[in-house]
């Protein structure tokens, strides 16, 4: 549908939308793995601070002398190196308060700014904060209060943060793993999309030929297995077709009606003219001969009219052709006009009437054998969908001023050869309705060459 004003194309249409949508899709897939991903480090995360804050409350001990003392325990080597993003810190509460009575060595001169004691803890024995350290690092924390079985220790509260950093590494990794996988899940979608946007419009182009077929004159219907939901269009287009069919045939019918009707008054006029002598009777004879020289190129012309509407015509030329050269053989004989095909003629088939073809060509080679003084030449040649039929003589030729004028109704170049002028007339009207035309040109036999051009019909049509 490309160049037409105001045109789209469907299958554009349809893998636009659908990349659009996938892609939407996709994008949401990808932010809510990447969100569940990152909410389950945290998770994990904040997994191994519980358990780094188990092992601190069991390490932990209370010495009055000395206060607050922490045991050997099996803890991360983190908790040892200075600023690594995983500590502990304890501090004492009750009576005589004292923040960061005893931290990791990771925490170094710093110490964490933990809130208020709430009233009480959750049931699960410890609250989960979001803390800073002097940097502005965020930190994830959890924190519980305990209370030591010795007689004069004071409550505590044990704390343990890590570094919300030492999420960003395996998150990054993941996006990247998650950005090729989706990337790639996109691609193979694409492709699928546009493979079966290709199925699905495929029995489209096949119906587009189907009609080319009809167009062309090589099918009368459509035929050919299609999807259900368009074989109710078919249906119905056979329906116009088989219509248009039956219209054009009752045309043709009352055409010859209308032919014959017409024909019979005027062969009983001519037939009494000529048993009669005077004036009267040629007058009578010569319009009668008249009338039906213009009932027959009327005919043709309405003939002709129907056909190009009908659809599934054609009619192979070199049959007919070799027909009307044998005539034409005999009708000259007395002349010793050599009538031929060329040796390169192909077969070829013309979408319209067999009995137009014969009207065309027998005016054309008649025409030629007037003219000829020894013989007459016809080829046929396929090209850009036309067939293109050429008739040589090697008779004195046509002035170039003249090459019009002879299709003219009524003109005759030469009024002593026979003839009523109305032949090549005929011919332009009937070629000109079928969409062709009809030229004259200097022929290599030294003559006037006719070339007609029709409508080409697909061979077996």
């Amino acid at each position: 549908m490309s160049g037409v004003a105001g045109s789209y194309s469907l299958r554009l249409r349809l893998l636009a939308g659908t990349l659009a949508w996938m892609l939407l899709a996709i994008a949401l897939v990808g932010w809510g793995l990447r969100a569940l991903f990152q909410e389950h480090i945290t998770q994990q995360m904040q997994a191994q601070l519980v358990m780094q804050l188990d092992h601190l409350s069991a390490a932990v001990d209370w010495e009055p002398a000395g206060g607050v003392r922490v045991a050997a325990m099996a803890a991360d080597p983190r908790l040892g190196e200075p600023l690594s993003g995983l500590y502990w810190q304890i501090d004492v509460l009750g009576a005589a308060p004292q923040a960061a009575a005893a931290r990791s060595r990771s925490l170094w001169d710093q110490v964490l700014a933990l809130p208020a004691v709430p009233a009480a803890y959750p049931a699960k024995g410890y609250r989960v904060l979001a803390l800073q350290d002097a940097q502005g690092h965020a930190l994830l924390a959890v924190a519980r209060t305990l209370q030591l079985p010795e007689d004069e220790a004071p409550p505590l509260r044990l704390a343990v943060a890590g570094d919300r950093a030492l999420l960003a590494e395996p998150l990054q990794r993941f996006t990247r793993l998650l950005l090729m996988a989706l990337g790639m899940l996109a691609l193979g979608l694409a492709v699928a999309v546009a493979v079966q946007l290709h199925l699905a419009l495929q029995p489209l182009g096949l119906l587009r030929a189907r009609l080319a077929a009809v167009r062309s004159g090589a099918a009368a219907r459509l035929e050919g297995r299609f999807p259900q939901e368009l074989q109710p269009l078919v249906n119905e287009f056979n329906h116009v077709l088989q219509e248009n069919a039956d219209m054009v045939q009752r045309a043709r019918t009352q055409a010859g009606n209308l032919a014959h009707a017409v024909h019979t008054p005027l062969s009983i006029l001519a037939n009494a003219a000529a048993q009669e002598q005077g004036a009267l009777a040629q007058l009578v004879q010569e319009q009668v001969a008249s009338a039906r020289r213009q009932v027959d190129y009327h005919l043709a012309r309405a003939r002709a009219a129907a056909a190009v509407r009908a659809t599934g015509l054609a009619t192979p030329v070199l049959p007919p052709l070799q027909a009307l050269l044998r005539t034409m053989q005999r009708l000259h004989a007395e002349r010793g006009i050599a009538f031929r095909l060329a040796a390169g003629a192909q077969e070829a088939a013309f979408r319209g009437e067999e009995q137009d073809l014969y009207e065309l060509l027998g005016n054309l080679i008649d025409n030629a054998g007037k003219w000829a003084r020894t013989q007459v030449v016809v080829d046929v040649q396929p090209q850009d969908g036309m067939l293109c039929c050429t008739v040589d003589d090697d008779g004195p030729g046509i002035p170039q001023p003249e090459r019009e004028r002879m299709f003219e109704r009524g003109v005759q170049l030469d009024e002593q050869r026979p003839g009523s002028g109305l032949g090549l007339d005929i011919v332009r009207a009937l070629a000109h309705t079928y969409g062709g035309s009809v030229q004259v040109q200097d022929s290599p036999l030294g003559g006037a060459r006719l070339r007609l051009c029709l409508p080409a019909a697909l061979p077996g049509g």
